[in-house]
């Protein structure tokens, strides 16, 4: 028995060179043999007892094929696959394509959801941290609410929490107790914020009230003092019906931040830029600055604020000053590189947050109101002034009644205002 079959008839290999070939000479170029597509023998019906039957070939001049012809190559198919569970041949499954748009999809919902679980908890988390303290539904005789919001925001000369290293370094001394440094109104609506400053040493009447701590009422005597006297006598209630009862406005919020929550927030956001119109140096504030545009740190900017005795304009002065920092510090607040920078929006949230002290019914909303109306004034869209002067007496500033009683009714009806602060 040989190792290879007798050739069999008409297998068309005639005496050609190769394996199999009884030629001695190289048979020429060979035509490429193709492969005629038919369906597979059921198992066990091959030609070879059970080996599934192999595809005949034709000549690859394209001769004695069928309307199936089919050449084999270059179909990308992949041959010699189970068709199935019967093993005969057939074609590999081909991995699906990306669903691109389901991926899409998925990936929007889940930085969604993110974004969202994020929001809620920073929410909830910074709702906490507000210090609501002041009660304002214990000031009584109060005046009707106009249209917009008014916010008394009041800095504070409280060293609560600080150290002795703290006191010395900002230049606050250790005195006991708490007074106002400085007492604003700012006035939001449809024509812009506006921003008032009170004078501390404005000349104002103590009206009723009852008192914070002891509940107890006490009658008007026509005492007269500075505005600071009445927070130092009874706290941000008696301020608030002081304001109130001089003024004709209904204050809506109170706001108040001691020397030390000033600093700390100033830091938290890198520091503020702010154009000084003149050299300062006063040894009581601890300020030493010089004129120009700059960049102030906490205890830079705490001493600016504070700074009196060496401006010409004593408390006048100083009070334009805390306006044109505090602008400034909540247009740096507002930007978009501290609240999209979590490593620069959170220790500002924190420090602020943890060295306000707000009314009872005060929320994070209203306290973005107010910060963005702050930047506001700064950017130009809205009014920044004192509180019109007429003159002083015994060292107390005198409010001018018939400006203040227009600028009153412009705020209370949320008009565009035209009166002219000092």
């Amino acid at each position: 028995m040989t190792d290879w079959p007798e050739a069999r008839p008409n297998d068309n290999r005639g005496g050609r060179y190769g394996r199999g070939s009884g030629s001695a000479q190289p048979e020429g170029a060979r035509v490429m043999r193709q492969v005629r597509r038919g369906p597979t023998a059921p198992p066990g019906q091959g030609a070879y007892g059970g080996v599934p039957q192999q595809p005949s070939y034709v000549d690859g001049q394209g001769h004695g094929g069928h309307d199936g012809y089919d050449s084999g190559y270059n179909t990308g198919q992949v041959y010699g696959g189970s068709g199935g569970p019967g093993g005969g041949g057939g074609y590999a499954p081909q991995r699906p394509a990306p669903d691109w748009r389901r991926r899409i999809k998925v990936t929007a919902i889940t930085l969604v959801t993110v974004l969202l679980v994020t929001t809620v908890a920073t929410y909830f988390w910074a709702d906490s941290k507000l210090n609501r303290e002041v009660d304002l539904s214990k000031v009584i005789e109060r005046p009707e609410k106009g249209e917009g919001t008014n916010y008394l925001i009041v800095g504070s000369d409280s060293r609560e929490g600080m150290s002795d290293e703290d006191k010395k370094k900002l230049h606050t001394g250790s005195a006991e107790g708490k007074r106002t440094d400085s007492m604003m109104i700012l006035h939001t609506g449809g024509n812009g914020p506006t921003l008032i400053s009170l004078p501390r040493d404005s000349n104002v009447e103590i009206p009723s009230f009852k008192g914070s701590d002891s509940g107890k009422t006490y009658p008007a005597t026509g005492r007269q003092v500075k505005l600071n006297a009445a927070y130092a006598e009874d706290g941000p209630e008696l301020l608030v019906r002081t304001v109130e009862f001089n003024t004709g406005l209904h204050i809506d919020h109170y706001v108040e931040i001691g020397f030390g929550g000033f600093a700390s927030i100033v830091d938290a956001v890198g520091g503020v830029e702010i154009d000084i119109p003149q050299d300062i140096k006063d040894t009581k504030s601890g300020a030493d600055l010089k004129k120009g545009k700059q960049t102030l740190n906490g205890e830079e900017a705490l001493a600016f604020v504070r700074t009196r005795y060496a401006l010409a304009g004593s408390d006048l002065d100083r009070t334009k000053n805390q306006q044109k920092f505090l602008s400034a510090l909540a247009n740096q607040v507002a930007t978009p590189g501290t609240v999209l920078n979590p490593f620069k929006l959170y220790p500002t949230m924190g420090a602020g947050l943890d060295s306000l002290i707000v009314d009872e019914d005060m929320g994070l909303f209203d306290l973005a109101d107010m910060f963005w109306s702050m930047k506001g004034v700064s950017s130009g869209e809205g009014t920044s002034m004192n509180m019109p002067i007429a003159g002083s007496s015994g060292g107390n500033l005198l409010w001018d009644k018939a400006k203040v009683k227009q600028l009153v009714n412009e705020l209370n009806n949320d008009e565009k205002v035209t009166v002219k602060g000092n």
